[in-house]
């Protein structure tokens, strides 16, 4: 099997391409091909480099229509439909809340803001401030409104790394994006992908344990989860990345985690986010009046355990909780 991993978007990801024999030169001219692409999307959409587009559309205090590539559009007006879809769960809007939360490109304050502070930030958000023309342009009607699509964007990006090695004639590979996955045809023992769902421990190492194993083929996975980005106030409560748009303020309730299975990688970064925010009763209600969309919903419990609750779609999985 042909494997290699990389960096890209502030992250890592990792190709996998079944069938085809570990040849480091080959390795190395489709690594070029998928990076040149990731690249691309990371100029286009990335909130750290300080030139990319929508770094510029957000240091633009400008009401008037602002030109954009026609994908950074697309990807836009996924995510306003999907904040829509979703009940206003999922807003791409939320990156002066992001900030001041301490989970932005700045890094961590460790502090929890002021009911002022929370005030001033949310005045300035909001999807409904937002719309995207017909020309592809982005038009704010508020001069500090922010956008921010790291809840999509590395789904896409594991969705364009996997179209670009589909374009090349393979046809059975599994591509990871900071774990936003997308599988297609079988791995090297003629079976679907088998992708690890990590188990929600707060601080842990990236997949130090897994929660389930799960079959995956010829669609996407995703997962939010609480135990990566967090800081813990004087009070030892902790305040995760995932915030409620309806509030400013990082989600509270039981869950842990929810991974998504979808036909692509935006649909499902993005819903894994939004079915957070949803919640547990909420989500799950949203999972099954969606046939097209299955979901695995994982709740902490005393004394350190977990509880699995799958949507009635999902596939059937191995569970490694006892």
């Amino acid at each position: 099997m042909l494997t290699w991993e990389g960096r890209t978007m502030g992250t890592f990801y990792m190709v996998k391409v079944a069938g085809v024999a570990q040849n480091g030169k080959l390795a190395a001219e489709l690594r070029g091909t998928v990076e040149k692409r990731l690249d691309e999307i990371n100029r286009q959409m990335s909130h750290y480099l300080p030139d990319s587009e929508l770094a510029r559309f957000n240091n633009s205090t400008s009401t008037t229509p602002f030109k954009v590539s026609s994908e950074f559009a697309r990807v836009t007006r996924f995510a306003l439909e999907l904040g829509h879809t979703t009940e206003g769960a999922f807003d791409p809007t939320l990156g002066p809340l992001i900030n001041l939360w301490g989970f932005g490109p700045a890094g961590s304050t460790g502090k929890v803001p002021s009911a002022d502070q929370l005030a001033a930030c949310r005045a300035q958000c909001g999807a409904h401030h937002l719309r995207v023309t017909a020309q592809d342009e982005l038009q704010k009607d508020i001069p500090g409104l922010q956008l921010n699509l790291g809840g999509v964007v590395k789904g896409y990006a594991a969705d364009e790394a996997a179209r670009v090695l589909r374009g090349r004639g393979y046809t059975n590979l599994s591509v990871s994006v900071c774990g936003e996955v997308v599988a297609w045809g079988l791995n090297s023992e003629g079976q679907p992908w088998q992708v690890g769902i990590e188990r929600p421990q707060y601080g842990g190492p990236p997949g130090a344990a897994l929660s389930a194993i799960v079959p995956l083929s010829g669609r996407a996975l995703s997962t939010s989860g609480d135990s990566h980005q967090f800081f813990r106030d004087e009070h030892g409560h902790v305040f995760a990345h995932l915030l409620d748009p309806a509030t400013g303020r990082p989600i509270q309730n039981s869950l842990a985690s929810v991974t998504v299975i979808a036909a692509d990688g935006l649909t499902a970064d993005g819903l894994a986010t939004a079915l957070f925010v949803l919640g547990p009763e909420r989500g799950l209600r949203w999972v099954e009046a969606h046939p097209e969309i299955a979901a695995l919903f994982i709740f902490r419990e005393a004394a350190g355990r977990f509880r699995l609750v799958a949507s009635s779609r999902f596939p059937v999985f191995q569970s490694l909780e006892k």
